[in-house]
This record gives C-alpha cells, sequence and structure tokens, in this order.
C-alpha cells in the first residue's frame, strides 16, 4: 500500500486541511503499464482531480485544481470538458506529444467557457457532429450549450411535462452509441418539484431516448450509464451495484458490489474504473437506501474513492481512496496516453503567467 498528497492550488483557502490518497501497491505499476491516467471531479470540495503515476519510484501522481462545485467531465487525448457551479469548461493540453512541463506529460488549460448559468450540468458528451451535450439536471433534459442563452433544450423524458428549472425527476446520466445520445438514466418519473427524493429506493429508470421507451424500471438512484463491449452498464447507486442491462427483458444484472455511492464510470480495456463517495447520513438524497444495511450485513465501512473492476469476473483489481476533506465524487474518465497530467486553476497567478503560441 502506498500514500501520498496530492498536489494543488498553493493560495487556495483549503490547503492547511488534510487532502491524501492510497491504495493498493499495484495501481501506479497498472497505470503505466496501461499508459492512461484518470480524471475525476468532486463537487462537494469543487475539485477537479488529475491521478497518474511516477514510474521512477512507483507511486501515484495526484494533481488537483479548484473549480467550483465540478462535477460533469468528458475526455479525449488532448480535450477536457468540465462543468462546474454555472460555466462549461473546454480545456486543452498545451503540450505537444514528448513534451513535459514541470515534470508533467499533460498540461491541461481552460480555454473555452460557456456561461450557462447554475443549471446543473451532470454527464457531458461530443456527439458525432462534434456538437457538446449534456444532462440539465435542474431542467430535466438534455441540451446543448448557446452563444446567447444558458443552454438550447434538446430532449426531455416524456413523463415530463414541460421544460422547467424544477428538478423534477433527477435526470443524471448519459450515455452515447456511435455518437448518438442514446440512453438516459433518472432517479424516478415524478413531473414535480424535488419529487424524485420520494422515489429513491426503486424509482430509477433508464429511457432510450429515440423512442422514448422506460426500458428498466425499479433501479435505485442509477448513475452513469455507458455503452461498452455491446452492451449498456450503469451504476445502481442506491445499492453499490455495477452492472449492465439485458435490453431483451430490461434486467438489471449486477456483477459487483462496492463499499460506497456509486457515479462515475469509464471502460479500458476488460475492466471498468468506478467513483465512490461517502453516504451522507441521515441527509434526503444518500441516506435510508438499502446501500446502509448492505454495508452492515458485510461489516464495511463506505469509502471515498476508485476501484478497477474485472468486468468478465466481478474482481475488485485495483483501488485507490482518498481520505481527508474529500468524501464524494462525481464523475470519473480515462485519459489516454497520458502518464502523469495536470492542468491550471484560477487560483494562482499562472494561467496569466503561462503563455503559448500556435506555430
Amino acid at each position: 500500500m502506498y500514500s501520498d498528497s496530492l498536489n494543488n492550488d498553493r493560495t487556495d483557502f483549503n490547503t492547511t486541511q488534510k487532502h491524501e490518497i492510497f491504495g493498493d501497491r499495484e495501481l501506479p505499476s497498472w497505470l503505466t503499464q496501461q499508459q492512461i491516467s484518470l480524471a475525476c471531479t468532486t463537487y462537494q470540495t469543487s475539485r477537479l482531480m488529475l491521478i497518474g503515476s511516477n514510474p521512477e519510484t512507483n507511486t501515484i501522481s495526484g494533481y488537483w485544481r479548484i473549480f467550483d462545485r465540478a462535477m460533469g467531465l468528458y475526455c479525449t487525448h488532448n480535450r477536457i470538458y468540465l462543468s462546474s457551479k454555472y460555466q462549461l469548461w473546454q480545456l486543452e493540453n498545451v503540450l505537444a506529444a514528448g513534451a513535459q512541463y514541470q515534470g508533467y506529460d499533460r498540461l491541461y488549460i481552460p480555454r473555452i467557457g460557456y456561461t450557462t448559468g447554475d443549471i446543473d450540468i451532470h454527464d457531458i458528451a461530443v456527439d458525432k457532429d462534434n456538437q457538446i451535450i449534456f444532462i440539465s439536471t435542474l431542467f430535466n433534459c438534455i441540451a446543448t450549450v448557446s452563444d446567447r442563452h444558458s443552454c438550447k433544450p434538446l430532449w426531455k423524458p416524456p413523463f415530463i411535462s414541460q421544460y422547467i428549472n424544477e428538478d423534477r425527476c433527477h435526470l443524471n446520466g448519459l450515455a452515447m452509441v456511435e455518437g448518438e445520445a442514446k440512453y438516459v438514466t433518472a432517479v424516478s418519473q415524478s413531473d414535480v418539484v424535488d419529487g424524485w427524493r420520494d422515489r429513491r429506493k426503486n424509482g430509477g429508470v433508464v429511457i432510450d431516448i429515440p423512442s422514448n421507451d422506460i426500458i428498466v424500471t425499479g433501479l435505485s438512484m442509477p448513475h452513469s450509464p455507458r455503452w461498452y463491449q455491446d452492451k449498456l452498464w450503469l451504476l445502481n447507486s442506491g445499492k453499490g451495484e455495477l452492472g449492465y442491462v439485458d435490453l431483451d427483458t430490461g434486467k438489471f444484472n449486477p456483477i459487483a458490489f462496492c463499499p460506497g455511492y456509486l457515479r462515475g464510470l469509464a471502460f479500458w480495456q476488460n475492466w471498468a474504473i468506478v467513483g465512490l463517495s461517502k453516504p451522507r447520513g441521515n441527509d434526503k438524497t444518500f441516506g435510508g437506501l438499502e446501500l446502509d444495511e448492505l454495508l452492515t450485513k458485510k461489516d464495511a465501512e463506505p469509502r471515498c474513492g476508485i476501484m478497477v473492476i474485472d468486468i468478465n469476473t466481478g474482481t475488485i483489481v485495483h483501488w485507490l481512496r482518498f481520505e481527508g476533506i474529500v468524501t464524494e465524487l462525481y464523475d470519473v474518465q480515462i485519459i489516454p496516453e497520458a502518464q502523469k497530467p495536470m492542468a491550471l486553476g484560477f487560483q494562482t497567478d499562472e494561467i496569466a503567467q503561462l503563455i503559448t503560441l500556435e506555430t
């Protein structure tokens, strides 16, 4: 097991608080072998966190920056899309292949920002036409960015009667298939403000977007639907389960239990990378779910972190834990062909002083 600290914005007001990561001893070498890094967000403490490896010491490289209520993520080789409290950011890697900056092989800088207002952006994707699309949970819809307005709504579930800024069903997750929006998850089918909170235990659904059909019911706060290897995967968060959907029967098939409230799902080869959060006790969002009973039954404490799961066996092969002020994650994404990424934020002077030129 290793333990490390995360590098950070040096002038951030939270730097005096403890923020550590630790996990299994093979995780750093696995990241190095696979030539990937991980990006994750926590809106609870407003952080974009980049997790890579230090091959020379076989330890984790951790780097974080402050983005107010960081949530949705979408990553490519050289770009990160990130939602925050009232903006959607496009961060660009400014390093050429093989170049480094202060020992890091990716340097992401916020280049384009869309001011959306607080529309509660959850999952983000880019479609085959290079259009940014996202879930606006406040408006219960899929939307895209607008040059003039907060957003442009594109689709809403059939049971939502109007586009209105009332989080009714808690629409949250978006799955793309061949570059098109195909499936979404919602915590309920409620059409009244905040109605989803009364359906957290078994009101969750999966909706097929083109047909408007509800293809799965009975889920507990589902999140992060993803299409991978010809299967629709998702997190049944209220039970701590990773699994896939049988599209012929509409049945959810769990393959692994994780000791936490699950949000954030990405795939690499035959592994699923899953984000875990600590439940918030007796509050109206995380408390009172079956997850509480399952943790007690397994004599386990909930944790915040990331787990790497073999999707063929359901075995947890690697794990990472966050300790200290970070207790919740929202999204997890993979950065391919990156060993040790970093980013600039707005808490230091670096973003004003570091200038790059296009040639």
